[in-house]
């Protein structure tokens, strides 16, 4: 008998007691599906880490001035005074791994414009004109400041959505007077949304102005906070971590035994970390989705045993015509495929469905991948092979003779 004459035969007998083997595929289902579903929102929740991360900037990596420490009162990273402007310019001459990088200076104040007015959330920061480009942060409208304007240290900002909505009610901010700190600052433009970062800040709350501005207008200091700076590539962030580290020790002067009195934090490491972290959260819940497939797998090994003990004559009838123990247990093992490769399809329709229904419902990111898709249903195929081959070879093994006595 041919493949198809045999799957036909199969076809016939699950047919026969439809509600048993659609009971039998629901493990599968069930399998299939929980797999699905956990491993899209385990990939959902990587994704979304990632691209949180990507929208903090290119390559980025921040360099933070040491803590200070003041009549007995220490302060936190970024509080010392060891981070120079000219630190920063050397970091961006001499390390062939940084591509650019900026001075930053943070700032607190009242925004006013009008009758208007409003505190950014993420403060007035000083920087430099190449910040688009290491935050990867486009304008919306007119233009940012440049690099004759953080030379001179001229009074302007570029503002954020969320400022310019709260400020300016719809009209054209760019060109407006706006107040930072009692002191007037022309607006030059509007930058594009940033939306939220990773720790829910919203990044949109945000005003701009030259560092050399801050440091000379508004908080009266020569050092810089902390500086942004862009790496060549993700992959050279690493080298570019450890040339910033050389440099800023010879030019800080510190001997091998001294601490470092600043701190280089990598944001690739950071998302490697979170990355790894979201990886065994997937594989956890993968594998505790998996155990529910096992288990649909001996739910398929149990009924193909008693389908066995129950067609015991059909099988002693169709050898004493001529069929072969080979077809016999093609036969079986067709049938338990059938059954595990029908329920993986459904499986994979209630998994996706389940991921989508989450994600709308609850706003939990996920990620369906075809990958996940494909490896789920050759698993499915995988236990019907391996869980109706003990009952395809227990079938083929009977005696032609015992079996046609059985009643």
């Amino acid at each position: 008998m041919n493949l198809w004459g045999t799957f036909r035969i199969a076809l016939r007998a699950l047919s026969r007691n439809k509600l048993r083997s659609s009971l039998t595929m629901l493990g599968i289902i069930i399998g299939v599906g929980a797999v699905i579903a956990m491993v899209g929102i385990g990939q959902g929740a990587s994704a979304s880490i990632q691209a949180q991360i990507s929208n903090l900037g290119n390559n980025m990596l921040i360099v933070f001035a040491g803590s200070s420490n003041t009549g007995g009162t220490r302060g936190g990273f970024g509080s010392g005074t060891t981070l120079l402007p000219e630190d920063i310019t050397a970091i961006e001459q001499e390390c062939s791994a940084v591509k650019a990088a900026s001075p930053v200076v943070r700032a607190n104040g009242q925004l006013v414009f009008g009758n208007q007015n409003w505190v950014a959330s993420s403060g007035i920061q000083g920087t430099n004109e190449k910040f688009p480009e290491i935050r990867a942060w486009p304008m919306a409208a007119g233009e940012f400041f440049s690099e004759a304007d953080v030379r001179n240290a001229t009074r302007v900002c570029v503002i954020g959505k969320t400022v310019a909505d709260n400020l300016f009610a719809g009209s054209d901010p760019v060109g407006q007077t706006l107040r930072v700190r009692n002191l007037p600052f022309r607006v030059l433009g509007v930058l594009s949304v940033k939306g939220q970062n990773q720790f829910g800040q919203d990044q949109d709350d945000t005003v701009l102005v030259p560092y050399t501005t801050a440091q000379k207008k508004m908080l009266n200091i020569t050092h810089v906070q902390a500086a942004m700076v862009s790496a060549i590539s993700a992959a050279a962030t690493f080298t570019a971590e450890k040339q910033i580290t050389d440099l800023l020790r010879q030019r800080h002067k510190l001997s091998g035994n001294q601490e470092n009195d600043f701190t280089v934090r990598n944001l690739t490491d950071v998302a490697e970390a979170a990355d790894q972290s979201s990886k065994i959260m997937t594989n956890l819940l993968a594998s505790i989705a998996g155990v529910s497939l096992l288990v649909g797998g001996i739910g398929i090994m149990n009924i193909m045993l008693v389908s066995v003990t129950e067609r015991t004559r059909e099988i002693g009838i169709r050898m004493a015509i001529g069929a072969r123990s080979g077809v016999i247990r093609r036969q079986f093992l067709i049938e338990s495929i059938t059954l595990s490769v029908v329920g993986g399809i459904f499986g994979v329709l209630v998994g996706v469905g389940a991921s989508i229904i989450i994600s709308k419902t609850l706003n939990w990111p996920t990620l369906i991948s075809p990958v996940s898709i494909i490896a789920s249903v050759v698993f499915s195929v995988l236990v019907g092979v391996g869980f109706g081959y003990y009952p395809a070879r227990k079938a083929a093994a009977l005696d032609p003779i015992e079996a046609l006595r059985y009643e």
